[in-house]
């Protein structure tokens, strides 16, 4: 458990420790990163090879990006998560921080440049904007000002109680409430101002909705639904 985004780490990693013996889980146990120093480090590192799970809590995802970016525990993440089947988690800034670009905040009423604010994000899963409590915050506007400004990248908007289970170029939605997927690949205009202010145009966004039971294939940028539990291993394209 990683808790290098919140301003109480302690707190934090007890929760989720708890949480993941709870479940079942043969050993959970914090990794306290909370200077560059530390995410340098040979306990650091020896630490992580030990694990088959890393989990990544929430907070600040600012803090996540400018104390874990470029380090050695940042360089054997990425190589163990494409070598060697690494489970890699995280809720909220633990999420936000997955993307090539993360979504940083903003709360302005409009489609928007004022709407969101981005940056750098960790790039685990590239070709994606990931904003999180979407439904429970109404985020749908700055997913949209996001995408505009990005519109090479998807835009995944994710509820509470719900994660989506990525596995090479596909992601299978699971939990209790939905995925929002923002897709401006075949939108015909995009006029993002040229100044710090101003309202966004953006036309033909194809806008996806999946609960549980649907998966979404990234480079094709469509969506599947699982037949049934029974012949899980079949799907078809949704309408």
């Amino acid at each position: 458990v990683i808790a290098t985004a919140s301003e109480e780490p302690q707190r934090s990693e007890e929760t989720y420790v708890r949480a993941f013996l709870d479940l079942g889980a043969g050993q959970a146990r914090p990794l306290r990163l909370q200077t560059r120093a530390e995410a340098n480090s040979d306990a650091a590192v020896a630490a992580l090879d030990a694990a088959t799970g890393v989990f990544v809590t929430g907070g600040d995802q600012m803090r996540i990006a400018t104390i874990l970016g470029g380090t050695r525990i940042d360089s054997r993440l990425h190589a163990r998560l494409s070598e060697e089947g690494l489970v890699l988690a995280g809720t909220s800034a633990g999420a936000a921080m997955m993307s090539s670009t993360m979504v940083l905040g903003g709360d302005d009423a409009s489609v928007s440049t004022t709407s969101v604010r981005t940056g750098p994000g960790m790039e685990f899963l590239s070709g994606v904007l990931i904003d999180m409590h979407f439904v429970e915050r109404g985020r749908l506007k700055r997913l949209l000002s996001a995408v505009a400004m990005y519109p090479h990248q998807l835009g995944l908007g994710i509820d509470e109680d719900t994660a989506i289970l990525v596995d090479g170029d596909r992601f299978e939605v699971i939990g209790s409430g939905s995925v929002t997927v923002v897709d401006a690949g075949r939108s015909e205009v995009i006029r993002v101002p040229e100044d710090t202010e101003g309202l966004i145009a953006l036309t033909d966004v194809r806008l996806h909705v999946l609960p549980t039971g649907y998966t979404f294939e990234l480079t094709g940028r469509r969506p599947m639904q699982v037949r049934s539990a029974v012949g899980a291993g079949d799907r078809e394209e949704s309408p």
